[in-house]
């Protein structure tokens, strides 16, 4: 059973919902996934879903995924599976942290809709690279044993 829990974005607590049985069911398949394809990259730790992860003096995250570069602990990839009741957090609030602190990758995952935005870090912030949906591939060139077509990411 999944539990509230709170991050910290610029000082102040935001209190998050504990998420639904869809949404962990779709965690726990992405998680499962990335963790076969990082298994044999040294330069890769995946930490369990929503640690605590702090990007700045201010701001402490719980993404849903989170793939950090062993040799510095920095996030590389963040995945927030966005929940129906408290979407404006990670869609517009925790966006805006990921774009200040450059996180290279970041998917945004859409049970509403079925879908995955891909963004990518470039010098004037996080630029949208792409909406998977049905049977597009959602993959990373810099973890490249990991593709999932994204109908099987939301078959629950």
């Amino acid at each position: 059973m999944s539990r509230p829990y709170e991050e910290i974005l610029d000082g102040a607590t935001l209190p998050r919902s504990a998420p639904g049985d869809r949404h962990e069911k779709i965690c726990a398949r992405l998680h499962r996934e990335i963790a076969m394809s990082v298994a044999s990259l040294a330069g890769m730790q995946l930490l369990a879903p929503r640690t605590k992860v702090q990007v700045s003096r201010a701001s402490m995250i719980c993404p849903d995924l989170a793939l950090v570069t062993a040799a510095t602990g920095k996030l590389f990839l963040a995945v927030e599976i966005i929940s129906r009741d408290d979407h404006h957090a990670d869609t517009v609030v925790k966006k805006e942290v990921y774009e200040q602190i450059r996180i290279p990758r970041l998917w945004m995952v859409d049970p509403r809709y079925d879908n995955v935005e891909v963004y990518h870090s470039f010098e004037f912030g996080l630029q949208l690279k792409g909406i998977l949906a049905g049977r597009e591939v959602l993959a990373e060139k810099l973890v490249p044993q990991f593709q999932i077509v994204i109908t099987d990411l939301f078959t629950v």
